[in-house]
């Protein structure tokens, strides 16, 4: 598990409220603690509860806005796709979106011009979690940020319903149920 650390709000900044969706805007000035830092986001508590912060904004927190990473120049793979999933979290689990079982599947096709298109099914661990746009949504950036990838499509369903026993080994250990 991370360590909290607390700071103060250097800009006004946008958020994403947890586990509503609801986006707002933090003022400057308002002291947040940062209770988790994985893949790109932070997720902070401030009053009024937990929010998602977006990587563009940790300047407000008074951090260096994460490096982009992109692959090279060439075809992407399967590997690739999957291995960029596994960069998108979960603002209130420490684990990736696929360790989770959250990701149903994910098909990869070649356009005509020679670049692809990433269809992503996942689910979310609770029907009524409003952070599903926010995450669908940071792993539909990621896959248009790889080399070759033209067109990115990732979609909620609610079937099968997520289970804490889709999680994978390694997210298990990761998450001490083992």
């Amino acid at each position: 598990m991370q360590a909290t650390t607390s700071v103060q709000l250097q800009r006004d900044c946008a958020a994403v409220q947890i586990p509503a969706g609801t986006a707002v805007t933090l003022s400057a000035g308002t002291t947040v603690d940062i209770t988790q830092t994985l893949g790109g986001s932070y997720t902070v508590h401030a009053p009024g509860g937990l929010f998602r912060i977006a990587p563009q904004d940790a300047d407000a927190l008074g951090l260096e806005r994460p490096a982009e990473t992109t692959a090279g120049a060439g075809a992407v793979d399967e590997r690739l796709v999957w291995d960029t999933l596994r960069t998108c979290f979960d603002p209130e689990i420490p684990l990736n979106i696929v360790d989770l079982g959250l990701v149903y599947g994910m098909q990869l096709a070649k356009l005509p011009d020679g670049n692809a298109r990433v269809d992503v099914k996942m689910t979310l661990t609770a029907p009524g979690c409003g952070m599903g746009p926010a995450i669908a949504g940071d792993a539909q950036v990621k896959l248009l940020s790889l080399s070759g990838v033209a067109d990115a499509h990732v979609e909620i369903v609610w079937e099968p319903q997520w289970h804490h026993s889709m999680i994978t080994p390694e997210g298990r250990k990761v998450l001490g149920l083992d």
